[in-house]
C-alpha cells in the first residue's frame, strides 16, 4: 500500500483522530490542515441496569474503535494518533488495565448521597477553586460512591482513568491524562492543573491511583491498530472541539445535540463561585488556557422525549413554529432530567403552564421547542453573568442545529447572531490536529450563513422566559430545594 504520509512528491501528512463518545465513536484521518480525508463510526450502549445509572461496557469501546479505524486505515497510513473522549466518567482497572466493573458515564445519577455530602464539606470557592459545583457523574462523586458501595473494587483497584485514557492505555499507549480531562474530574485544582490533595482525600482517593498530567499533545507511546502508530495523549471532547473550530480567548460556541452547551474561551482561569457554570482547561499544555461551560442535559433529550408523548416527531413540531411563538402558547418547563446549568438541580422535572382550552396540538409542539430554546438562552445569560464573553457572531453547531425555524427561534431566545457552522466532526478533527503538535486549526471555523434576533421576538421570548423561570423556582421552594443564582435576566 503507497504511504501518503511518508511518500511521493507533494505527499500529504495525515494524522488519526479518534473521538470516544457517550454512544459512539468516530475515526478520521485528517491532514495537517484539518481536511478529513476518510471517516468511520460505531456505536455501542450504554446501559441503565437501575434508574438514574448510565454505564457502558469499555470492552465495547475497544471493539469499536478497532472496527471503526480498521475502515479509515484501509485507504490511510496516518504518521500518529490523537484521542478525544467523553468527559467526567472513570474507568477503574486492575494492573494489567482489565476493567474491574463498567465504566461509570457523565450522565450517571447514584452518587446524589456524594454529591450532598461534598457540597456540605466543601465552601462555594472550593469548590470553583474544582472547576464546578458537586454534581453527579463527575469522577470524584462517583468514586465517592464506589468506596461506599462496592469498596472490593477498590480494594483490587490499580487506576482511575478517564475514558479516553484507558482507551489510550489499553491500545499499547502510555497511562496518562491531560489537564482538560482532569480538570472534569473535581478531583483537579483548574488553576494550577494539579490533582486537589482536599479532593482526594474527601473522596478517599490515593493519588497513585490517578495518572500523571500531561500536555494534550505529549508523546503516548505506541498504539497497535494492526500496525503500531506513535500516539498523544489527546484531550477532553468539548477541548477538541475548541481545537478543531480554531477557536482562541474571547472566542466561543454553542453547540445543541442530546444536551447543549454554551462555551467561552477564557485567557485566564476566571473562577465561577455562583457554580452555575463549569470551567476546564483547554487542550495544550498545563496552563495554556481555560474555558467555560454552560451545561444543559435538557437539548434534544427534552424534545424528543417529548415529542415522543404525541407521536409526533421533528418535521411537525417545526412545521407549528413557522407560524412564531405566541403569548398564547402554553409554557414548557423542559427539565424531564434534572438540570445543571443555571439551576444544577437533578431533582428538576418538566411540565406545560397555561394550557386552556383554546390550546392546540400545535401550541403544544411549538412550546416544546421553544422550552428547549429557553433552556439553552439560560445558559448563555449564565455564562456571560459570570464574566466571560461571546463574540459577537457566536459559532453554533451540533445535530440539532440543521433547522432554519428553529435557528432563528435560538437566535431570538438568547439574543445572540448565531454563525452556522457544519463542523460535523469538530472534536475528531481536533484529536487529529494534537496529533499533528498544533493546539488548535490554524484558521477559524467560518459560518457559512448568520441569523440575527428579531428585536419583537426577543421581547415575548424575554417575558415568557422570565416567567419558566420563576415556574422552576416555585417548583425548587414547593420541593424544599434551594434555587442557585445566575438564572435571571443579565442586567
Amino acid at each position: 500500500m503507497r504511504d501518503t504520509a511518508t511518500c511521493g512528491v507533494g505527499a500529504v501528512m495525515t494524522f488519526l483522530g479518534i473521538d470516544l463518545g457517550t454512544g459512539s465513536v468516530k475515526a478520521a484521518v485528517v491532514t495537517d490542515e484539518g481536511r478529513v480525508l476518510a471517516e468511520a463510526q460505531r456505536g455501542y450502549r450504554v446501559e441503565s441496569p437501575q434508574p438514574g445509572w448510565a454505564q457502558s461496557d469499555p470492552s465495547a469501546w475497544l471493539d469499536a474503535v478497532r472496527s471503526a479505524t480498521t475502515d479509515v486505515l484501509k485507504t490511510e497510513q496516518p504518521i500518529a494518533v490523537g484521542f478525544s473522549g467523553q468527559m467526567h466518567g472513570v474507568v477503574v482497572v486492575d494492573e494489567n488495565l482489565v476493567p474491574l466493573r463498567p465504566a461509570i458515564l457523565w450522565a450517571d445519577a447514584r452518587s446524589m448521597l456524594q454529591v450532598q455530602s461534598m457540597s456540605q464539606q466543601f465552601s462555594a470557592d472550593q469548590l470553583s477553586q474544582l472547576g464546578s459545583p458537586a454534581v453527579p457523574g463527575f469522577a470524584a462523586t462517583s468514586v465517592a460512591w464506589l468506596y461506599a458501595n462496592e469498596p472490593d473494587v477498590m480494594a483490587r483497584a490499580r487506576y482511575v482513568l478517564q475514558p479516553k485514557d484507558w482507551l489510550r492505555a489499553a491500545l499499547g499507549g502510555a497511562i496518562a491524562t491531560d489537564p482538560s480531562d482532569a480538570t472534569g474530574t473535581l478531583l483537579c485544582d483548574v488553576v494550577t492543573e494539579t490533582w486537589s490533595p482536599a479532593a482526594l482525600a474527601w473522596a478517599g482517593l490515593s493519588a497513585q491511583l490517578l495518572p500523571e498530567i500531561r500536555s494534550s499533545n505529549a508523546p503516548a507511546g505506541l498504539i497497535n491498530l494492526g500496525r503500531e502508530i506513535p500516539a498523544v495523549v489527546g484531550a477532553a471532547d468539548t477541548a477538541c472541539a475548541l481545537a478543531g473550530l480554531g477557536l482562541r480567548p474571547g472566542d466561543g460556541f454553542i453547540a445543541v445535540g442530546t444536551g447543549a452547551q454554551v462555551v467561552s474561551v477564557l485567557a485566564q482561569p476566571d473562577l465561577d463561585a455562583s457554580l452555575v457554570t463549569h470551567t476546564f482547561a483547554t487542550a495544550g499544555d498545563i496552563g495554556a488556557g481555560w474555558f467555560r461551560v454552560g451545561a444543559v442535559q435538557n437539548a434534544g433529550l427534552s424534545l424528543t422525549t417529548a415529542l415522543s408523548w404525541f407521536g409526533s416527531d421533528v418535521a411537525e413540531a417545526t412545521a407549528a413554529l413557522n407560524d412564531g411563538i405566541q403569548s398564547s402558547d402554553p409554557i414548557y418547563v423542559p427539565y424531564v432530567a434534572g438540570e445543571r446549568t443555571p439551576f444544577m438541580d437533578a431533582d428538576l422535572r418538566g411540565s406545560w403552564h397555561g394550557i386552556g382550552l383554546s390550546t392546540d396540538r400545535a401550541a403544544m409542539l411549538r412550546s416544546i421547542l421553544e422550552g428547549v430554546a429557553q433552556a439553552i438562552a439560560l445558559a448563555v445569560t449564565a455564562v456571560t453573568n459570570t464574566g466571560a464573553v461571546l463574540p459577537d457572531v457566536v459559532p453554533l453547531v451540533g445535530g440539532g442545529t440543521h433547522d432554519r425555524v428553529f435557528r432563528q427561534l435560538l437566535a431570538d431566545a438568547t439574543g445572540c447572531a448565531l454563525g452556522v457552522v457544519d463542523v460535523p466532526n469538530a472534536a475528531v478533527v481536533g484529536a487529529a490536529i494534537l496529533a499533528a503538535g498544533q493546539v488548535r486549526a490554524a484558521n477559524r471555523a467560518e459560518a457559512s450563513s448568520v441569523v440575527t434576533p428579531a428585536h419583537t421576538a426577543m421581547q415575548l421570548l424575554a417575558e415568557r422566559r422570565e416567567t419558566m423561570t420563576q415556574l422552576v423556582r416555585d417548583q425548587q421552594l414547593t420541593s424544599g430545594r434551594s434555587s442557585k443564582s445566575g438564572a435571571g435576566e443579565s442586567k
